[in-house]
């Protein structure tokens, strides 16, 4: 069984709002064993909607609508519906007697507009709304050589998931008769995603189940498993067997999984070791304190930083040597050694990071281009400091050079060098 699901709404479509819904709906679906096959958005336009639910009947069973059953002019979903049915909107007397009780209740008179709402095409089965005005539909539309059934709910999120969990997900789970998707994600970060795919091999074959795919975001490679069979038990032990399996092939390249971030698994790490860190960031302007303190409980571990965004900085609050700036520049491995050094004595930590870098969009040089950026960390008895050429824009750079310092003091806690 698979399923498709459409928005509707021109905030959609002009990128005004930010569709939810449909990530919420997938994940609903997966859990129940149905198979995802679009997502589609249209803007409030009675002639796409029928275009859209005609093209995309012939292709899925379910099709879950989203938005358009409102009481406005803009709101046609129920007319577009009741155009592709063939079929007449008819007047619910029993949804109509509950819509004004509705308004009579909040002591004011229902506007006629809100009588559209009491209207479904013929042949038709209305899905209570027990949050707000606007019921959904339930309809069979006949699409050669099979008949889809369609579902439509109203955009509001809290009104939609409402309607989901208590009608149409155990209908969903009847259709699907046991089938289960079950999906875990694993995140690495230090290498791109054709090195990850290429150390993976075999397991990244679209033809095998569980899948094994990978996505990126601010350089980090996540390596997405979807295991697809018709008990939840099967689908669980080959989830976890493709898992080690991944593990294998990258090692202590996968720092996580689900949910979990960098910043979060380098900070349990530091609370294992009852160990302390501090940062001095240029660059990174305090992105790096920032991720580190996202973590809630993150001050059994953080205590504090400093931001020297400029070279006066980096001598007025660090003590770093201002002919050592001079001599090699302030993005250098000398200077952010330096930066690393005095944090940690002035934080008194076990562990400082520091950053010095040219995030861009200027402030390049043929010697040291937009990207370049010097880590640092020192640690009891040592410190060394590291050059790196990061892609992207300056908001990549600077989200990937934070990444890459979590990463380097991770690799140091688990004693092992970065792969990278």
């Amino acid at each position: 069984m698979n399923a498709i699901v459409l928005s509707i709404g021109d905030e959609l479509v002009l990128g005004q709002t930010v569709d939810t819904n449909s990530a919420w709906l997938s994940r609903q679906l997966a859990s129940l064993g149905c198979e995802i096959a679009a997502h589609l958005t249209v803007a409030d336009d009675q002639r796409s909607i029928e275009d859209a639910l005609r093209e995309a009947a012939t292709k899925c069973d379910f099709l879950i609508v989203t938005g358009g059953l409102g009481p406005t002019q803009d709101d046609l979903t129920r007319q577009a519906l009741a155009a592709v049915l063939e079929q007449p909107l008819e007047l619910h007397p029993q949804w109509l007697a509950h819509l004004e009780e509705y308004f009579r209740q909040r002591g004011r008179p229902m506007p006629a507009t809100n009588r559209v709402q009491a209207m479904i095409p013929r042949g038709a089965r209305m899905i209570e709304n027990t949050s707000g005005t606007a019921p959904g539909i339930d309809a069979d539309l006949l699409a050669a050589p099979h008949t889809c059934r369609v579902f439509c709910m109203p955009g509001v999120p809290s009104e939609m998931k409402a309607m989901f969990q208590r009608d149409l997900a155990p209908k969903v789970a009847a259709a699907t008769a046991g089938r289960v998707i079950l999906s875990r994600i694993l995140h690495t970060f230090g290498l791109g995603e054709s090195v990850v795919a290429q150390q993976l091999g075999e397991l990244m074959d679209r033809s095998r189940n569980p899948s094994v795919g990978t996505t990126v975001s601010s350089g980090v490679v996540s390596l997405r498993l979807n295991a697809r069979f018709d008990s939840a038990g099967r689908a669980q032990d080959e989830l976890d067997r493709t898992e080690q399996l991944c593990l294998a092939a990258l090692g202590d390249l996968i720092y996580g999984r689900d949910q979990q971030t960098l910043p979060q698994v380098v900070g349990q790490m530091l609370l294992d070791r009852s160990a302390t860190l501090t940062t001095a960031e240029s660059c990174t302007a305090g992105l790096l304190a920032k991720m580190i303190t996202d973590v809630p409980g993150s001050s059994r571990y953080f205590h504090r930083g400093w931001i020297t965004y400029s070279d006066d900085a980096k001598t007025d609050l660090l003590g770093v040597d201002p002919e050592l700036i001079q001599r090699h520049g302030a993005v250098s491995e000398p200077v952010v050694l330096a930066m690393a050094i005095a944090a940690r004595r002035k934080a008194e930590a076990t562990f400082a990071l520091a950053i010095s870098g040219i995030a861009g969009p200027d402030g390049g040089t043929p010697a040291k281009p937009v990207g370049t950026v010097c880590i640092a960390l020192a640690h009891p008895g040592d410190a060394a400091a590291r050059t790196f050429h990061l892609p992207g824009d300056r908001e990549m750079v600077r989200q990937r050079c934070a990444n890459m310092a979590l990463c380097l003091l991770r690799f140091h806690l688990l004693g092992k060098s970065p792969p990278f």
